[in-house]
């Protein structure tokens, strides 16, 4: 493992998140983030000792803020938080999104806005390092006041309840805690607020689905590319001068990673002359004006998320010169916009994908190939039920494009009246996201059936690869057999970035 990653609530990467959620990366308080929060812990415990009336310190929360709080009783509101806001339901969240919702709550915290003491981000990182995670139900958050659901859930094993998961399997907090030689924190003012108030469960499932979009959006291109190839396309609709006079950058950089991945094609060489096709069907003609919008939008919820890595979501805030600030900075609705417009994205990438693998095994419209690409037609049924897989999940990611920050509900007794339903949109964007590497596998694997048929005519040097890529992990098909393991493992190897070289 490599030097361990500073926390200091201002420098945190979509890549380090990725680093950390996968377990190649220690981290560790920033010193100069430890001083932050010595000092403005210090200015939560002088409220408290002075008795003043400040939100989530001396108060109840949410709907219950104007009741004034006992001093005997401060601490007991802090774990009667946490306890009670722990109410999500549903499946559990995967290990890698909870370690990169404990990592970024750990970042927030360390900004020192949230006045907690610096045990509690010792507390995180240690779980981190020696493979910890708490039980984090998907469901039951909106989104605002941040994730209080999850991030309850997160919170419970820090004061020794609740589960945590380890290598060798799961079992009572305190227990766990022990066995790995830490010990539970006893929440002072405001720490239970601290460690519940915030956007990180969110964030951190929209994360990680936006580094698989990233991924997908170049597979997107191989698979095209593939199939163009398989279906002796014509790149004439990738020059650049074409591209040039709309002016779209995203649009421009996708025709050009086109051509790059379509160089030296022997294929496209052999039916350059005498072909009566001026143009292609606009699946693969229009690649370049579909991908490169989406290649925008995926900027567009990078910036969003990035901003949110680094964010202090905590309320109240507390400042350096003494003062806390209530207000909304726990609301969602940066990183639902941007997930939604993600889920938009990457659906449009499977409807054309879904359209090109239709193309592929069509009779009527795949260039001389073998009616779904099966050279025993009518006995053997070849990539007819891959297709239609490919259409299921297609439409299943058009019903899931709805946006989920559009939609609002009153909650907590109408304090919180506008919410930004952002872990829906969360979930929503990851669960797109695989069917549309689902999608894209069912491409690869019938392009490359494709070009197999165009022998001993080569593709361009992309496609070469890509082919060779696909052909590693999955057999020909020479006569029928069980597709689901197949598209399973194109599927897997999309997602850990073997199609992105």
């Amino acid at each position: 493992m490599t030097v361990p990653l500073q926390l200091d609530g201002t420098s945190l990467t979509v890549a380090d998140v990725l680093a950390v959620a996968d377990g190649r990366r220690a981290v560790a308080l920033a010193p100069e983030a430890r001083d932050r929060m010595a000092a403005t812990r210090g200015i939560v415990e002088g409220l408290a000792a002075r008795g003043e009336a400040v939100y989530g310190v001396t108060t109840g929360f949410g709907k219950l803020s104007d009741i004034a709080i006992p001093a005997d009783q401060l601490a007991q509101l802090q774990v009667n938080l946490i306890r009670s806001h722990a109410a999500g339901v549903g499946p559990r969240l995967p290990r890698r999104e909870v370690r990169a919702m404990m990592l970024l709550r750990a970042n927030c915290l360390a900004k020192g806005f949230s006045g907690a003491r610096p045990a509690l981000v010792d507390l995180l990182c240690a779980m981190l390092d020696a493979g910890l995670h708490p039980e984090v139900p998907e469901q039951g958050s909106v989104g605002a006041s941040g994730d209080l659901a999850p991030l309850a859930h997160l919170a419970l094993p820090l004061i020794g309840e609740g589960t945590l998961h380890h290598a060798g399997g799961h079992g009572p907090a305190a227990a766990v805690l022990r066995a790995h030689g830490l010990a539970p924190v006893t929440l002072g003012p405001k720490e239970g607020l601290a460690l519940i108030n915030g956007t990180q469960a969110h964030t951190a499932v929209g994360t990680l689905a936006l580094v698989a979009a990233q991924r997908c959006w170049r597979v997107a291109h191989v698979a095209g590319a593939m199939t163009l190839e398989a279906l002796l396309g014509t790149p004439t609709a990738f020059d650049p001068r074409i591209h040039a006079a709309r002016g779209q950058r995203g649009q421009q950089e996708s025709a050009a990673l086109m051509l790059e991945l379509l160089a030296d094609s022997e294929i496209r060489e052999s039916h350059r002359e005498g072909d009566p096709r001026v143009q292609d069907a606009y699946a693969l003609r229009c690649m370049p004006q579909v991908h490169g919008p989406v290649l925008e939008a995926v900027r567009f919820a990078e910036h969003l998320l990035q901003g949110e890595l680094n964010a202090a979501t905590d309320n109240p805030l507390v400042f350096d010169d003494g003062t806390m600030l209530s207000g909304g900075n726990f609301h969602g609705q940066a990183a639902a916009m941007a997930m939604d417009v993600l889920a938009i994205a990457m659906t449009n990438l499977a409807v054309m994908s879904e359209r090109r693998i239709d193309r592929l095994v069509h009779p009527d419209l795949n260039e001389g190939l073998p009616p779904f690409l099966t050279p025993t037609a009518g006995v053997s049924s070849g990539f007819m039920m891959a297709q239609v897989t490919a259409a299921a999940i297609t439409s299943e990611c058009k019903v899931l494009a709805h946006p989920a920050s559009v939609d609002t509900i009153p909650t907590d007794g109408s304090k919180e009246d506008v919410v930004p339903m952002a872990m829906g949109a969360a979930t929503k964007l990851r669960k797109v996201v695989r069917n549309l590497e689902h999608v894209l596998a069912v491409e690869l694997m019938c392009a490359a059936q494709g070009i197999d048929h165009r022998r001993p005519l080569r593709g361009g040097a992309g496609v070469e690869r890509a082919h060779a890529a696909v052909r590693a992990r999955v057999a020909p098909l020479v006569a029928d057999r069980v597709l689901g393991p197949d598209i399973e493992v194109l599927a897997d190897a999309i997602a850990s970035g073997a199609f992105t070289d």
